[in-house]
């Protein structure tokens, strides 16, 4: 990549603020699952009870990123990012003053923190905007890195409850976030070619397009297994292994910091080589590793190491899946990012609650691991099956520069 050409072709403080907004949103966005052993033993939840309670926020996460991309599309990214962040201020505020005291008022607060997962519909358009198809795998792999924050819920937050009590989490993770949402006040700007605001019709429209559902399947393998293992490995480190709370959301930072760090790579190498070569790759990878860790490894290190080359594809995959996005729906950039995202999110709500209702009616983990590493074969064939008629209709080399 021409280091000084990305630079000089977009706007670097608004993909900086991107970046912290979507970082520290995702951190938020996936808080109850490394602070899940302490909630479950303190309201007495099962296995299935505690796989909900962890996927909640990511099926709320999911289904909120269609309306963040309608806000995005009719208001702006930036606008759209600001009401998001509001509203999870306020969330958390309310959860630290007042408690949570019943599983109920878990999943109520679980669905508030979706909004924060509601973020990637916003953050990802708002740098988008900014940058020529050349650069969008780089860009949106920057922006897109903000994963990164569900690895430091992982590392932080079960130390934290263990010290204040998982309640005053709350309160504590709303420094960070506001000074975040100042900083993005001040540095975030909206790109000065914005397409016009359309109708609701209008984005149905898109739904029309098989190719937009080729994206969203996609892409539920991709971030639903990249975001539904880092709500849920706290939980299958302490019952599989018995470590505690603390070591077990290390091993996941761990895992959760491999998929999210190279994102930016996964968007660079697909700038280099086509998003379909890189994307067909990940998935194999993803699915061995899958595979294997189904088994029940005898060692807590050994699932670790094969958790890590899990993310790594499933990270480089969420890169991949958002270099050819822009390609096809440059336009509807807005509504599609949050179709795709809501499809992701759907991924990972089936991945966190189907591993703890696998464990809940076989007493393993076995049946939910291998069935996610069959969807990612079943992507890779979809993928097979679509790569030639993107390549010789909107991916032709004389109507984009970009690689498809």
């Amino acid at each position: 990549m021409d280091k000084k050409s990305f630079l000089q072709a977009g706007h670097t403080p608004t993909l900086l603020a991107a970046f912290l907004y979507f970082d520290l949103a995702f951190m938020v966005w996936v808080m109850l699952g490394p602070l899940a052993v302490g909630i479950a033993k303190d309201l007495g939840l099962s296995h299935a009870e505690k796989g909900l309670m962890v996927a909640v926020p990511v099926l709320a996460g999911a289904l909120l990123r269609i309306v963040m991309g309608i806000l995005v599309d009719r208001l702006s990214p930036k606008k759209a990012a600001i009401i998001g962040q509001v509203i999870v201020l306020g969330a958390l505020t309310y959860a630290w003053l007042v408690g949570v005291h019943s599983y109920t008022e878990v999943l109520i607060l679980g669905g508030f923190l979706g909004v924060a997962g509601a973020s990637f519909a916003a953050a990802l358009p708002l740098a988008s905007r900014w940058y020529p198809p050349e650069h969008q795998g780089t860009a949106m792999g920057i922006a897109g890195a903000g994963n990164s924050g569900t690895a430091f819920a992982a590392l932080l937050a079960p130390g934290l409850a263990a010290a204040y009590g998982w309640t005053n989490v709350f309160g504590i993770a709303l420094v960070p976030l506001s000074i975040v949402f100042v900083l993005f006040l001040f540095m975030a700007k909206d790109a000065p070619d914005a397409p016009p605001p359309k109708s609701l019709a209008e984005y149905l429209k898109v739904l029309k397009d098989k190719d937009a559902w080729w994206f969203m399947f996609f892409y539920s393998v991709t971030f639903g297994g990249f975001v539904g293992l880092a709500s849920s490995l706290v939980i299958y480190f302490n019952t599989q292994y018995g470590l505690d709370p603390k070591m077990a959301g290390y091993f996941t930072a761990a895992c959760v910091f491999a998929g999210s760090l190279v994102r930016p790579i996964g968007g660079n190498v697909a700038d280099r080589v086509g998003g379909v070569r890189s994307l067909s790759l990940m998935y194999v990878i993803a699915a061995i590793f899958l595979a294997i860790v189904s088994f029940g490894l005898p060692q807590a290190w050994m699932a670790l190491a094969a958790f890590v080359c899990a993310m790594l594809a499933l990270g480089m995959g969420n890169g991949a899946v958002f270099q050819l996005v822009p390609q096809r729906f440059k336009k509807e950039i807005g509504v599609m990012t949050g179709l795709v995202g809501m499809a992701g999110g759907v991924g990972g709500f089936y991945l966190a609650s189907s591993l703890g209702y696998s464990k809940q009616l076989t007493g393993s983990y076995q049946i939910g691991f291998l069935i996610f590493a069959s969807l990612a074969l079943l992507a890779l064939v979809g993928l097979t099956g679509v790569k030639t008629r993107w390549r010789t209709t909107w991916g032709a080399s004389h109507l984009t520069t970009a690689k498809i």
